[in-house]
């Protein structure tokens, strides 16, 4: 699987709607709100790096109301539950 984060720049009248239309794409697995440089955040999940380029550059940029991206590739994936399975001693809380 790989992953991208794509920081999100879109007209500010929008933003509740260009998130819903971007949460609705094939690959999109969630968008967020965010405060900072970037209006919202998309997370990009697909299965091959050439769908990447479908995802985020044919249909992604597309929707009206964004302005602007900026795309991050995921190399490896850490996550507090992942450590809690790898040092799992078997024993149920």
């Amino acid at each position: 699987m790989i992953t991208a984060i794509v920081l999100i720049s879109a007209d500010v009248d929008r933003i509740p709607e260009v998130a819903q239309e971007i949460a609705d794409l094939d690959g999109v697995t969630e968008v967020y709100s965010v405060a900072g440089d970037a209006d919202l955040v998309a997370m990009v999940r697909v299965r091959r790096q050439e769908a990447l380029a479908d995802v985020i550059a044919d249909r992604l940029n597309k929707v009206s109301g964004v302005t602007g991206t900026n795309t991050h590739i995921a190399f490896r994936t850490y996550s507090s539950h992942d450590l809690e399975s790898a040092f799992s001693l078997g024993i149920e809380d």
